[in-house]
């Protein structure tokens, strides 16, 4: 077990996909193995795309499901729902009159809806709340409140962990060293997931499978995967075909060479390939997905977890905001 503290937050904002979990919830739950972790559901960072709080709540639930029913080891990983620590919104507050306002103007996800409302010829800021601009600082409150000392992110989520440490920087540069500066720690390349039609599976294309699909969704789905005209007499390229590229993230090593083997060689059409690839996949998921229905039956279950692990994440967060509080109120 590592003494090293991991941070990481998922967003509630709807039901994950296959790619979701080869790319994060996968990697997450084996990080989690070997490190204290707090994960927390990012409810109140939500709240800029979803105004409904029923929505927000069963996808709250579904996240909590999912990662529970992965296999979270809820011995090393405190799991628990963001706007449960009300430390989350005084750290969030405090550290806003230590950060400068350029900083805000350089988060990503304000400079693009600046230039999607730029390109469309509206106000630069139209549609922008303070919610989505002051993003970074809420995001910094987070990974700062509980000490970490590395947050798993993707190459493109890097600058939310620079501004973490920026601001802890801003602030400990008046206060003293108060606040732990932590890495960004980039995931490991699993390379592109490919969607139905050999775009990189996301919402935005329609193009997913969803992590828990019934049985009978699920191979309807893996047959609308869209091919080349190669016949079953001729070879096919493994590595230039999505049948293959979602295999091999749910196979033994030897199963994929097995694979490999036989759709590089003349004999086997895209039918049979899809079929294996349906039949392995949900021998995968398929007690996965018994224990999530299980848990999504019982939101009691799901909420009692939850409210544990904000009782403990809250023993960090009290001793980090009694410092800050400290610090900046004497």
């Amino acid at each position: 077990m590592s003494d090293k503290i991991v941070l990481t937050g998922i967003k509630p904002t709807g039901t994950p996909h296959l790619g979701n979990y080869v790319g994060a919830l996968k990697p997450l739950i084996e990080m989690a193995q070997s490190n204290k972790t707090f994960m927390f559901i990012a409810d109140l960072h939500a709240l800029n795309i979803i105004h409904d709080p029923k929505l927000i709540k069963q996808h709250t639930y579904e996240i909590a499901a999912i990662l529970i029913a992965l296999g979270l080891d809820l011995n090393n990983a405190v799991l628990f729902r963001q706007s449960d620590i009300a430390e989350i919104y005084q750290l969030n507050t405090m550290l806003m009159n230590v950060t400068p306002k350029g900083l805000m103007n350089r988060a990503h996800s304000y400079k693009a809806a600046v230039d999607r409302n730029t390109a469309a010829g509206l106000d630069a800021d139209a549609g922008v709340n303070m919610g989505l601009y002051t993003y970074p600082i809420l995001m910094a409150a987070d990974i700062l409140l509980y000490n970490s000392d590395t947050v798993p992110v993707g190459a493109d989520q890097k600058q939310h962990v620079e501004f973490a440490r920026d601001i802890a920087g801003y602030f400990n540069h008046i206060y003293g060293n108060i606040l732990k500066l932590p890495e960004p720690v980039i995931g490991r390349e699993t390379g592109l997931i490919p969607g139905l039609d050999g775009r990189k599976m996301s919402k935005s294309y329609d193009n997913v499978i969803p992590l828990f699909a019934p049985e009978k969704e699920l191979k309807k789905k893996i047959m609308r995967i869209i091919t080349d005209s190669k016949t079953p007499d001729e070879p096919k390229d493994p590595d230039t075909s999505t049948i293959f590229q979602l295999y091999k993230h749910f196979a033994t090593e030897s199963e994929i060479a097995e694979f490999r083997a036989a759709f590089a060689a003349p004999g086997m059409g895209y039918g049979t390939a899809k079929t294996i690839l349906f039949e392995k996949i949900n021998s995968v998921l398929t007690p996965v997905r018994t224990e999530y229905e299980r848990l999504m039956a019982n939101p009691a279950e799901i909420e009692a977890i939850l409210n544990d692990g904000a009782n403990r994440a809250r023993v960090v967060a009290s001793e980090t905001l009694d410092r800050v509080k400290r610090a900046m109120l004497g």
